[in-house]
């Protein structure tokens, strides 16, 4: 069978912003002597994160969803078309060589979509395939990469994957203010585009051998995502990592026991760093032992929480600080439903 290899990335990020100025510039005055709001805001795991929209600078909470959609069209395009050039280049390719090109976004709609202007911009061939993988949140990245690589595996053509995420645009309006729901999602979330190009047969790269997905019965209302007037609204309950605790050994498993291993044998992990206590619950679930996840919490202090494109950042931190030949690595990323979602990969 053809192989699947993952051969470069690339990615492209807004202005950053200092996550205490941005709660002293906007998002105190909207929790006037909440200390458990502030405590909240600042002690998320997140130094860092990277927007389209400075909320102390442009106020887009009373916006309108078209409005902001209009602003996605803009701000999307230019971050996609600069991550998919660089992982391109990363992977020596050009953009007549893709014969598949993908994207992931929860976070905006366009119709003609970014498959058709991005790949226009860069001069893609007329004949790519596109396919739009969309409002899947946190761990739609997986699902992604498992269908550009079956793509890749039929067709014996490279594909691309860009993972395109503007949480920035969806802050709610005032009255949300004193929703602590809410207060976290704007605590957490940040913009990135993060693209990934992958190669039938290629000599060296991560091959992936298989991807799995497991959602928790029941789980359905603790992570929402909803299109209202004023955007997109996050519902987050605060049982998420606890749900995640009771299932990530199950879906982990699920995964690796057809290919005769268990976590315990796993060189390398790229964990989705939804927030530092779902780190926290991989590491101690897992049985994984301290600094095996560092990589995902150095990610979510300097980016914050991308969406989609997170797993894909902490996977290009593992990929650059070197990956032997033979080592296996697993990507991990959760979302909706609540959805649990694995790949397994091997290092040519």
């Amino acid at each position: 069978m053809t192989a699947a290899v993952l051969t470069g990335q690339g990615h492209a990020f807004p202005p950053a912003r200092d996550q205490k100025t941005v709660w002293d510039g906007f998002f105190a005055a909207r929790s006037p002597g909440n200390p458990v709001a502030e405590t909240l805001f600042l002690h998320c795991g997140i130094e860092t994160r990277h927007v389209v929209v400075d909320p102390m600078e442009e106020d887009v909470s009373d916006w309108g969803t078209g409005r902001r959609m209009e602003r996605y069209a803009v701000e999307a395009r230019s971050l996609g078309r600069d991550a998919v050039a660089a992982a391109l280049a990363d992977a020596g390719l050009s953009p007549g060589d893709v014969g598949l090109f993908a994207v992931v976004s929860c976070t905006g709609y366009l119709t003609p979509g970014l498959d058709i202007l991005i790949s226009d911009d860069l001069g893609m061939p007329a004949s790519v395939q596109r396919l739009i993988v969309g409002h899947m949140g946190c761990y739609a990245a997986v699902p992604g990469l498992a269908a550009v690589s079956d793509y890749v595996r039929a067709h014996g053509r490279p594909a691309v994957m860009l993972c395109v995420e503007l949480t920035s645009l969806h802050v709610q309006p005032a009255e949300s203010a004193g929703d602590i729901e809410q207060l976290v999602a704007h605590a957490l979330f940040a913009d990135a585009a993060t693209a990934v190009v992958v190669e039938p047969d290629a000599a060296t790269g991560l091959e992936l051998l298989d991807t799995a997905a497991s959602t928790a019965p029941g789980s359905a209302p603790l992570m929402t995502w909803a299109v209202t007037d004023h955007g997109f609204r996050m519902g987050l309950s605060p049982k998420v990592p606890d749900v995640l605790s009771v299932h990530v050994g199950g879906a982990v498993g699920d995964l690796l026991k057809p290919h005769g291993l268990d976590a315990s044998e796993v060189d390398r992990w790229a964990v989705h760093p939804g927030g530092p206590r779902i780190v926290d619950v991989v590491e101690d679930r897992l049985r994984l032992g301290t600094g095996r996840l560092d990589v995902s919490r150095d990610v979510l202090r300097d980016n914050g929480n991308c969406s989609s494109g997170t797993v894909m950042l902490v996977l290009d931190q593992v990929r650059r600080a070197g990956v032997a030949p033979g080592e296996s690595l697993v990507a991990m990323a959760f979302g909706p439903g609540l959805t649990l979602t694995t790949a397994l990969m091997r290092q040519r």
